[in-house]
C-alpha cells in the first residue's frame, strides 16, 4: 500500500493546473517564444551530436511534451542541450547511429528507477564549484565542437574535442573556409547584438534566417541542413537483446547520470527564480526518464531539463506546464508545416548559434565569486574543468567531489583539535598533576590518530579529565580512540575522569566501550566541579602513598 501511494505521488495531477484560469493567456505566450527559441538550439544539437537535425526536433518535441506532464517541475522546458550533445556524440561515433535509440531508451530506464527510488536530493551534495567548472567544461566542448561546421571542413579522427578541433582546422582549405566563416561572423553579430536592441527579441531564430536568406541569394558554397522529414516518424521499440544491453550499458549509465543532473539543477534554478512554487525533484527524474524513453521510440536523443529555455519561459510569463506544452507543439507545427525551408539552413550557421550559446554559458561574474572565494573551492573549480575537457563529464564530476571532500576533511580536520586547560578556580597543592583536556568540533577518522598522540603522551600527572562537552562531531573511529586513550594512560596508572557526554553520542560511546573502559562508572561527570574536586581526592591518595610518613 504505501509502494503504491509512492508511486501515486510522482503521477500528474490536477493541481498542477490549480493557476491555469488565470494564466492560459500568459502560458501561451510564453510556450510560443521558447518554441522560437528553442528551433535553432534544437537543430542545432541534433547536428553537432551527429543524430541530424531531424533528431534534435523529434526529441523537442516528444521529450518536450512528456516532460512537461509527467516532470516535478511546473516551469521546466526540456529537449535536447549541449551537455547532451557532448557525452551523445562519442557514442554515435562507436557504436553507429543505430544506437541512439536503444541508448536513449535504456538512460531514460534509469533516470525512471532513480526517481521511483527517490534519489531526486542527490543533485543537492554537488558543491557549488563542482557545478560551475562542468559547466564551464561543457561550454568550451560545445565551442570546439563547432569549429569544423564554422570552418567548412570535417571534424578530426581524435574523439577529444580540443585535439579534434585542432585537426580539422589542419585540414582548412584556404578557398573554402571563408563563406561558412561568414555566416558563423553574421550569425554571432545578430546574436549579440539583438539583446541590446530588445531583451525579448529572438537572436538566434533571426540570426539563423538572415544567415539562410543571405547564404541563398548570394549562392554561398556551403553546407546545408538537408532534407527533413515532413511528419513524425511511427514509434518502434529499438532492438534490446543482450549483447546491445551490455555493449551500451556504459553509455547509458553516463548519460542517464548526466540527465538526471542537468534536469534536477534547471529545475532548482527555475524554481528559484519563479514564483511557481517547489519543485518535486524525484518526480522530475521520472518525468524526464519517461521523456527519454518515448524520444528513443521516435528516433530522438535523451533529453533533459534546459536551463536556458527555462529561464525564457520564466521571463516570458510562463507559469503552468501549459507554457511547455505549447512550445512542443510549436515545434511539432515546424515538422509539418516548415521543413522545406528548415532544410535551406547552412550547418555555419547552427554553429554560429552554438558558439554564441556556449560563450553565454561562462558567466565572468560567476567566475570571480568562485575564483574569488577559497583557495579549494578554486582547485576544485578548475579540476572539474580541466577533467570536463579532457577526459569525460561523469568523471569530471566524480573527482571534481572528491576532491571537494578532500578540502572539506582538511578543513575540519583543522576546525577540530584537543586543548589542555587550567583548572578554573584558586590553585590547590597537587594541581599540577591534573591534566584537563577538552576536546572540540569533531573527533573522526580523519582526526582521530592526533588526537590519540597528544593526550597519550602527557607525562607526570596522575588524574586526565576529557571533556567532551564542545564535541560536535564523534563517529564510531573518534568513540574507539577515546577508548584507547582511556586504556593507555589506566595501564600508566593514571586515573580518567570523562565529562559532559552529549545525550546524542551517549549510545556510540557506550556501544564501542568508552564507559566500559573507565575504572570505575564514578569517574562519568556532567559538570566540571565535581570532577575536578573528585581528581583532587585522587591526587592526595596517590601523594600519601608515595610519601606514607607525610601527613596529607
Amino acid at each position: 500500500m504505501k509502494a503504491l501511494v509512492a508511486v501515486r505521488a510522482l503521477l500528474p495531477r490536477r493541481q498542477d493546473y490549480a493557476l491555469l484560469p488565470r494564466t492560459w493567456k500568459g502560458d501561451l505566450v510564453a510556450g510560443v517564444t521558447v518554441g522560437i527559441v528553442a528551433l535553432p538550439l534544437a537543430l542545432a544539437f541534433g547536428v553537432s551530436s551527429g543524430a541530424g537535425a531531424a533528431s534534435g526536433l523529434i526529441t523537442a518535441v516528444i521529450a518536450g511534451v512528456i516532460a512537461a506532464v509527467f516532470g516535478g517541475s511546473n516551469i521546466q522546458v526540456s529537449g535536447p542541450t549541449g551537455a547532451m550533445v557532448v557525452v551523445l556524440g562519442p557514442v554515435i561515433a562507436a557504436h553507429g547511429l543505430g544506437a541512439l535509440a536503444a541508448v536513449s531508451v535504456l538512460a531514460g530506464v534509469i533516470v525512471v528507477a532513480a526517481g521511483l527510488l527517490k534519489l531526486g536530493r542527490v543533485v543537492t551534495l554537488l558543491p557549488w564549484p563542482v557545478i560551475e567548472g562542468f559547466t564551464v567544461g561543457i561550454a568550451v566542448i560545445i565551442f570546439l565542437q563547432q569549429v569544423p561546421a564554422a570552418f567548412g571542413t570535417k571534424p578530426g579522427p581524435s574523439s577529444n574535442a580540443v585535439i579534434s578541433a585542432a585537426q580539422a582546422i589542419g585540414t582548412v582549405s584556404p578557398a573554402s573556409f571563408l563563406a561558412p566563416v561568414a555566416v558563423v561572423a553574421l550569425v554571432a553579430v545578430i546574436m549579440i547584438a539583438s539583446p541590446r536592441i530588445h531583451p525579448r527579441i529572438p537572436g538566434s531564430l533571426i540570426a539563423i534566417i538572415i544567415a539562410t536568406v543571405t547564404a541563398q541569394f548570394l549562392d554561398l558554397p556551403v553546407t546545408r541542413i538537408g532534407a527533413l522529414p515532413d511528419s513524425l516518424p511511427a514509434p518502434m521499440i529499438p532492438s534490446l537483446d543482450l549483447g546491445t544491453i551490455t555493449a551500451l550499458a556504459g553509455s547509458a549509465a553516463t548519460i542517464a547520470a548526466l540527465a538526471a543532473i542537468e534536469s534536477l539543477l534547471s529545475a532548482r534554478v527555475g524554481a528559484s527564480i519563479s514564483d511557481t512554487g517547489p519543485y518535486d525533484a524525484d518526480r522530475e527524474l521520472l518525468g524526464q526518464g519517461l521523456a527519454s524513453v518515448a524520444s528513443g521510440f521516435f528516433g530522438g536523443m535523451p533529453a533533459t531539463g534546459a536551463i536556458a529555455r527555462t529561464a525564457v519561459n520564466i521571463r516570458s510569463g510562463g507559469r503552468t506546464r501549459l507554457a511547455a506544452i505549447t512550445h512542443a507543439l510549436v515545434l511539432l507545427a515546424v515538422v509539418y508545416l516548415a521543413t522545406g525551408p528548415v532544410s535551406r539552413i547552412p550547418l555555419a550557421a547552427l554553429a554560429g548559434v552554438l558558439m554564441v550559446t556556449a560563450t553565454r554559458m561562462v558567466s565572468l561574474k560567476t567566475l570571480r565569486s568562485v575564483i574569488g572565494s577559497t583557495r579549494a573551492d578554486t582547485v576544485v573549480f578548475f579540476v572539474t574543468a580541466l577533467i570536463t575537457v579532457s577526459f569525460d563529464l561523469i568523471e569530471a564530476v566524480e573527482i571534481g567531489i572528491a576532491v571537494a571532500a578532500f578540502f572539506a576533511l582538511r578543513a575540519l580536520v583543522r576546525s577540530s583539535g584537543v586543548h589542555r586547560e587550567e583548572i578554573p578556580g584558586p590553585v590547590h597543592e597537587g594541581d599540577e598533576h591534573i591534566a584537563v583536556f577538552r576536546l572540540d568540533g569533531a573527533l573522526f577518522f580523519a582526526a582521530a590518530e592526533r588526537v590519540l598522540e597528544r593526550v597519550s603522551a602527557i607525562r607526570n600527572v596522575d588524574v586526565v579529565i576529557i571533556r567532551m562537552s564542545q564535541l560536535q562531531i564523534l563517529d564510531a573511529t573518534g568513540a574507539r580512540t577515546i577508548t584507547d586513550i582511556v586504556q593507555a594512560l589506566e595501564r600508566r596508572g593514571i586515573t580518567v575522569l570523562i565529562k559532559g557526554i552529549q545525550e546524542r553520542h551517549l549510545r556510540l560511546v557506550t556501544q564501542v566501550g568508552v564507559l566500559d573502559s573507565l575504572r570505575h562508572h564514578k569517574h562519568l561527570f556532567t559538570e566540571l566541579g565535581p570532577a575536578v574536586e573528585h581528581a583532587r581526592s585522587h591526587v592526595a591518595r596517590a601523594a600519601s602513598a608515595r610519601n606514607p610518613g607525610k601527613t596529607p
